[in-house]
Formats: C-alpha cells, sequence, structure tokens
C-alpha cells in the first residue's frame, strides 16, 4: 500500500460501500413473512432498524423471537440477500474514493458483519480489494455487535493508530464500535438508519460518501 500518513479508514460494506438497500429490505420482509408479519416500507425500516438484529424484531414483534424464530427468520433473510444481491452495485463514487485515498499514502481496511466468506469475493469482485489492508466480515454468529469485531480488526492492522483512524459506517452501531476503540466515527445517511436516527448518535452525520471521506481526514488530522 505504499508509505503510510498515519490516517486510516475502516469502512462499513452493507448500506455504505455497498448499495444493498434494495436487497435488504426484500430479505427482511422476506424473514418477516416467515412469522406471518406484514412487510414493512425503508422508511419504516429506517426508523427501526438496531444492532443486534434481534432487538429489531422485538421492536416489530412486541416480544424477541424464539431461538428457533430466530434461527427461521435469520437463515430466510440470508437466503433471499444472496439472491438478491447479485442486481446491486458499489455506492456512488465509492471506487474513486478508495483509489484517491489509497493513492494519497493512507490507509484503509473493511469491517463488515456480513460473513466472511461471502463478503471476500463480492469486493473482490468489484476490483476493490487491492485498496485495502485487510478486509474482515464475521466468522462467528449473527446478531451481535460490532465493537468486539472492532477490537480485533484494529489489533491485527500493524502501524495503525485507533486515534487517527475513522470509522465510516451507516449505523449507529458503527460509532459505538469507534468509540470502544478510542477511534472517531463519521454516519452516512444513504443506508440502514436516516438523519434523524444518526443525529442522536452526537458524531458528524453526512449524505454522501465524499462527504464522509472529507470528514475522515478532518477528523484523522
Amino acid at each position: 500500500m505504499g508509505t503510510q500518513t498515519g490516517a486510516h479508514i475502516v469502512w462499513d460494506w452493507n448500506g455504505t460501500l455497498f448499495h444493498d438497500n434494495d436487497a435488504i429490505i426484500g430479505a427482511t420482509n422476506a424473514a418477516f413473512g416467515e412469522l406471518g408479519l406484514r412487510p414493512i416500507t425503508m422508511e419504516q425500516y429506517r426508523a427501526l432498524y438496531c444492532v443486534p438484529v434481534p432487538k429489531f424484531y422485538e421492536r416489530l414483534l412486541g416480544r424477541l423471537p424464539t431461538e428457533a424464530e430466530w434461527e427461521v427468520m435469520d437463515a430466510t433473510f440470508h437466503r433471499y440477500y444472496a439472491e438478491h444481491r447479485v442486481g446491486c452495485g458499489l455506492t456512488e463514487g465509492a471506487a474513486d474514493l478508495l483509489a484517491g485515498w489509497r493513492s494519497a499514502g493512507r490507509s484503509q481496511s473493511i469491517l463488515s458483519m456480513y460473513l466472511h466468506d461471502e463478503l471476500v469475493p463480492l469486493v473482490r469482485g468489484f476490483g476493490i480489494e487491492p485498496h485495502f489492508l485487510r478486509v474482515d466480515g464475521r466468522t462467528g454468529p449473527s446478531g451481535g455487535s460490532k465493537a468486539d469485531h472492532m477490537v480485533r480488526h484494529l489489533g491485527s492492522l500493524t502501524g495503525v493508530d485507533p486515534a487517527r483512524t475513522v470509522v465510516i459506517g451507516d449505523a449507529a452501531d458503527d460509532a459505538v464500535a469507534a468509540l470502544h476503540v478510542g477511534a472517531r466515527a463519521v454516519l452516512y445517511t444513504g443506508g440502514s438508519h436516516g438523519r434523524a436516527r444518526l443525529e442522536e448518535v452526537g458524531v458528524p452525520v453526512v449524505d454522501t460518501l465524499g462527504e464522509a471521506v472529507a470528514e475522515a481526514e478532518r477528523l484523522a488530522a
């Protein structure tokens, strides 16, 4: 990756670099259908979605799903998503921003709660893998928080200072994970949460990835 100048971005994948809103809402509604729940709109999803995911289902069910219900919904979600993600692409401008950050001598990585074995070939397929020091997806069970994964992710990166690291994501959980390791965060409104939800977190909120990178550059200076 060449000489690093200290500033590092940890990118979220789903809803941030990867514009997969249509696949996500379709998969969510397919999972809801397993319990006889009515489908929800993207607006409702963005207003209610939270991590860990079982808490999101609790908001709609009025109770936490049972273990058996969770397993069925989770399997349905991932099956539907895998079929429909093929119609999704990178967020507008993402490829150029990744190349620009790298060419400036700065480092970046991906940390996602998407399955690692699914994530890596997807990133590779877009031809952007060389821009990253590391691409990490989830290897354990689904439904958890990103904070513990962030500890392991940054711990595996040589020469990356958490104080000069900025996490760019589309969910409150991305900011929580950043704060957990002493990093900063910028939240992007194009994914799973609307602006009002993101602004409650108390970190910068932006409407484009270009603005997110500019803010990261300022925060990591």
